[in-house]
C-alpha cells in the first residue's frame, strides 16, 4: 500500500495534478507516518503554493532534507529569520547547509532580501562552487555587482568539479549494474522467480508488495527490488539511500518512462493471468540473461513492443527521464550529438530490422540514467561551460552597463542559442540602457513573436513603446499580456505604461500597485509607482515607492534617479546632487543622469562644474537632446548667448519637432534685440503642440516682444 500511494503521488506531481497529489499523501502519511512521507507532502504543499501548510507539518523537522524544506517555506513567507535558522543550525558549520549548492543559494537570497549583502555574495559564491551550473547564483553576483569574470567561474576547475562529478556517478552506476547483475544470476540459478512463486505465510512485505502492484511494476524492477531479499526481509549489506528512513519505501522507478503496451495489456486483466505470462517469458529469456548486462535485456525485452508501437520514431528510447519531466540532464546535452546521429541514421531508408542492432549499441553506450564514455564527458563539458562563459560575461557587462561590450559578447552565440527568448531580452535591454529605442523595439518584437507566452522582460518592452509614443501598439500588449497571464506583475506594468502615456496617471498607478501586490519583490513597479506619484506632484509618496525599491535591490539606479528627480522638484538640490551621484556610482554611462546632475549644480550656482557635467553627457551619447539643451540653457543663464545659439541651432537641426528648443531659441534671439527671429521661432514652438504650461510661458515671451527692456523692468518691479 506505501509504495503504491507514493508511487501515485509522484506520479501526479510529475503530472501537475497537485490536489490529487495531496490527497494521495495525505492518506500516504496517515497509514505510515515517517519523515519521507512528510517531506513528499510538503513537496506537494509547495508545489500547489501552499507554503503555509509546508511550514506548519514541517516545523521542529531536523533531518536535512526537511530543513531544507522548511527553510524554502519560511522564505516563500518571507520569514526570513526562521528560514536563515533553518539552514544553520547550532550544531553544524556553515559548510553543512542541507541543499547543497541549492541550500546556499536559498540562504545566500535570504541574506540579501535582508540586506547582508557580504553574507549574500559569500553564499552565492559557494552555491557555485558546489555546483558550477547553477547559473541563477551567478546572476544574483552580476545583479549584487559582485560576479567575478565568467571565464574564471567556468574555467578548468569548474570542468574538473563536472568531469569529477559525473565520474563519480557513472562508477555508482556501474556497481549497482554489477550488483545487478550478479543477483539476477543468483536468481537465475536458484530459479526463485517472484512472479512464478506463490506465497505463503512466511512471505516478507516486498513480496506481498509485488503480488499487488504486479501490473504496475515490470519484471526487471520487481527482481531489482527483491533481489536482495531471499530469506528474511532486506540485506543489509546492499546499500540502499532509504533503508535508514524506512524499509518498505519504493525503490528508484527505474521503470517509470519504459512503454510496454502489449505486456500492460495481458498483465492488466487478471492477477493470474499476469503471473502466467510472466512466468512464460522469464522462462524463455533466463538461458541468457545471466550472461547478458541488464541494459541489454531491457533493450531486448522492450524493442519489438516499442518499434511496432511507434515504427520510425525510434528515437523515442533516446529521452532520458529527465528530459521527459521537462529537466533536461548534463548526460542528455553531453549525447546530443549521438542521438542526432542516430536520428539521421533512421531517416534515411534504414529498415527496422537493420536498426535494431544499433538501437541495442546506443542504448549499451549510453543507457537511461548512465554516463557517456570519458571522452563524450569531456567534450560535453567543454562546450557547456563555453556556453556560460560567453552568457555570463554578457550578462556581467550588461548589469554593469558596459552594453556596447555586452552587444558583442553576445554576437558570439550561435544562431540557435541567440535567438532563444532571454538572449534576445538582454540584448534588448542592453539597447534601452543606450536609448536606442528603435533598435531595442526591433529585438523585443522578434522575441515576443518568438515566444509570446514568454513575459520575462515584457515590462521593459512596454517602457520602450512608451518612449517611442507608440500609444495603440502598447494598448495591444497590455491587452495581449493580460490575456496570457492576469496573475504576472510584467502585465499589469504594461497596463500602467499605457495609462501613464495617455496622461491618466490615476489609472496608471492603481495598475502598478495591482503588479506590486502579485509581487511584492517586483522592483520596477514600486519604481513606476514613484514616477506617477511625482507626476501628481505627491512627492511624498513618490519617496516611499523609492525607498522600497531600493531595499530590495540596492544597485536598482532608476530609484536612486528618481529620488533625485523629486529632491530637484522641491528644490532640495543638495539632496537631489547626492541622489544623482549615488545612481551614476551604479550607472556610470547614464547621459540622462548626467544631465539632471548637471542641473541640480547650476541651481546650487556651481556652473563650472555643471557644464562639465554637461560635457561629459554629451561625450556619453552625442544622440542625447537634453544634454546639448541644458548646456545651451546654462550658456543662456550666464549671459554667453553667442555659444548658446551655436549648440542650439545644431540642435534645432538634429531634432527640428523639439517645441522647447525653438521656445528657448526665441528668448535667446529676444535677448540679442533679433525680434524677427525670436518671433518667428515662438510660432513654430506654438505649432509643433507644447505642453499647456509651456504655451503659457511662450505666449507671454511673446507680449513682452514690443516692450522695451526698460519697461519690462519697472513691470516686474
Amino acid at each position: 500500500m506505501e509504495t503504491l500511494l507514493a508511487n501515485c503521488v509522484e506520479k501526479n506531481l510529475t503530472q501537475f495534478m497537485f490536489s490529487n497529489a495531496i490527497f494521495l499523501c495525505e492518506r500516504l502519511l496517515a497509514q505510515f507516518p515517517s519523515e519521507v512521507n512528510l517531506q513528499l507532502l510538503a513537496r506537494c504543499y509547495l508545489s500547489n503554493s501552499q507554503p503555509y501548510s509546508a511550514y506548519y507539518i514541517l516545523k521542529g523537522s531536523k533531518t536535512p532534507q526537511s530543513r531544507y524544506l522548511f527553510a524554502f517555506s519560511c522564505f516563500k513567507l518571507d520569514l526570513l529569520g526562521e528560514a536563515e535558522s533553518a539552514l544553520l543550525s547550532t550544531e553544524e558549520s556553515v559548510e553543512k547547509v542541507p541543499g547543497g549548492a541549492a541550500g546556499h543559494y536559498l540562504l545566500g537570497l535570504i541574506y540579501r532580501y535582508a540586506g547582508r549583502k557580504i553574507s549574500s555574495i559569500q553564499q552565492f559564491r559557494m552555491a557555485l562552487s558546489c555546483d558550477p551550473l547553477c547559473w541563477e547564483a551567478y546572476a544574483e553576483l552580476c545583479s549584487l555587482g559582485a560576479a567575478e569574470d565568467a571565464s574564471m567561474v567556468f574555467g578548468n576547475v569548474a570542468a574538473q568539479r563536472l568531469q569529477k562529478t559525473n565520474v563519480s556517478q557513472r562508477i555508482n552506476f556501474s556497481e549497482g549494474e554489477t550488483r545487478d547483475h550478479l543477483i539476477d544470476s543468483d536468481k537465475v540459478s536458484k530459479d526463485t522467480s517472484v512472479w512464478q512463486t506463490e506465497h505463503v505465510s512466511g512471505e516478507n512485505q516486498q513480496d506481498l508488495k509485488a503480488k499487488q502492484l504486479g501490473a504496475e511494476i515490470p519484471p526487471d524492477s520487481d527482481k531489482q527490488c527483491n533481489g536482495s531479499s531471499h530469506t528474511n526481509g532486506w540485506d543489509l549489506k546492499t546499500p540502499s539511500p532509504v533503508l535508514t528512513q524506512v524499509l518498505d519505501a519504493p525503490p528508484p522507478m527505474l521503470y517509470k518512462n519504459m512503454r510496454r503496451p502489449e505486456v500492460e495489456g495481458l498483465m492488466s486483466v487478471h492477477g493470474e493471468s499476469r503471473r502466467k505470462f510472466m512466468s512464460e517469458e522469464e522462462s524463455l529469456e533466463a538461458p541468457e540473461e545471466s550472461g547478458r548486462r541488464r541494459s541489454a535485456r531491457i533493450a531486448a525485452r522492450r524493442k519489438i513492443p516499442l518499434f511496432h508501437s511507434y515504427g520510425k520514431d525510434s528515437h523515442v528510447l533516446h529521452h532520458s527521464p529527465s528530459e521527459s519531466n521537462g529537466v533536461p540532464s548534463l548526460s542528455s546535452m553531453i549525447g546530443k550529438c549521438r542521438i542526432q546521429s542516430s536520428k539521421e541514421a533512421t531517416t534515411s531508408g534504414q529498415s527496422i530490422g537493420d536498426t535494431g542492432s544499433s538501437v541495442d549499441d546506443e542504448q549499451n553506450s549510453n543507457p537511461r540514467g548512465s554516463s557517456p564514455d570519458p571522452f563524450s564527458l569531456m567534450s560535453g563539458v567543454s562546450e557547456v561551460l563555453n556556453l556560460l562563459k560567453i552568457l555570463g560575461n554578457g550578462h556581467r557587462h550588461l548589469l554593469m552597463y558596459n552594453c556596447q561590450e555586452a552587444l558583442l559578447i553576445y554576437q558570439k552565440l550561435s544562431e540557435k542559442q541567440y535567438n532563444t527568448h532571454w538572449v534576445l531580452m538582454q540584448v534588448g535591454k542592453a539597447y534601452v540602457e543606450l536609448q536606442d529605442y528603435f533598435n531595442a523595439d526591433s529585438v523585443f518584437t522578434l522575441a515576443h513573436q518568438k515566444s509570446p507566452y514568454a513575459l520575462e522582460g515584457m515590462d521593459t518592452y512596454s517602457t520602450v513603446l512608451y518612449h517611442l509614443k507608440e500609444e495603440m501598439r502598447l494598448g495591444y500588449l497590455a491587452q495581449e499580456l493580460i490575456a496570457v497571464d492576469r496573475l504576472s506583475p510584467e502585465s499589469w506594468c504594461a497596463s500602467g505604461n499605457y495609462y501613464s502615456l495617455r496622461k491618466d496617471h490615476e489609472a496608471a498607478l492603481k495598475m502598478f500597485r495591482r503588479a506590486i501586490q502579485l509581487n511584492d519583490r517586483f522592483t520596477y513597479a514600486h519604481t513606476l509607482c514613484g514616477h506617477e506619484l511625482a507626476a501628481l506632484e505627491d512627492f511624498e509618496e513618490a519617496e516611499r515607492c523609492y525607498r522600497k525599491a531600493l531595499s530590495i535591490d540596492t544597485r536598482h539606479y532608476n530609484a536612486w534617479y528618481g529620488l533625485g528627480m523629486t529632491y530637484l522638484h522641491q528644490e532640495k538640490f543638495e539632496f537631489a546632487q547626492h541622489q544623482f551621484q549615488l545612481a551614476l556610482q551604479i550607472n556610470p554611462r547614464s547621459s540622462v543622469i548626467m544631465c539632471y546632475f548637471g542641473i541640480a549644480l547650476h541651481e546650487s550656482k556651481r556652473n563650472d562644474e555643471a557644464l562639465k557635467m554637461m560635457e561629459k553627457a554629451i561625450v556619453a551619447d552625442a544622440r542625447n537632446p537634453l544634454s546639448k539643451y541644458f548646456k545651451a540653457n546654462i550658456l543662456a543663464d550666464l549671459g554667453d548667448y553667442h555659444r548658446a545659439l551655436e549648440v542650439l541651432e545644431e540642435l534645432r537641426d538634429s531634432a527640428p519637432h523639439e517645441s522647447s528648443v525653438h521656445a528657448l531659441l526665441g528668448k535667446i534671439y529676444k535677448e540679442v534685440k533679433l525680434y524677427d527671429k525670436a518671433v518667428l521661432n515662438f510660432g513654430t514652438a506654438l505649432d509643433l503642440d507644447p505642453s499647456p504650461s509651456d504655451t503659457v510661458k511662450i505666449k507671454a515671451f511673446m507680449e513682452r516682444l514690443a516692450v522695451p527692456n526698460e519697461l519690462e523692468t519697472e513691470e516686474d518691479l
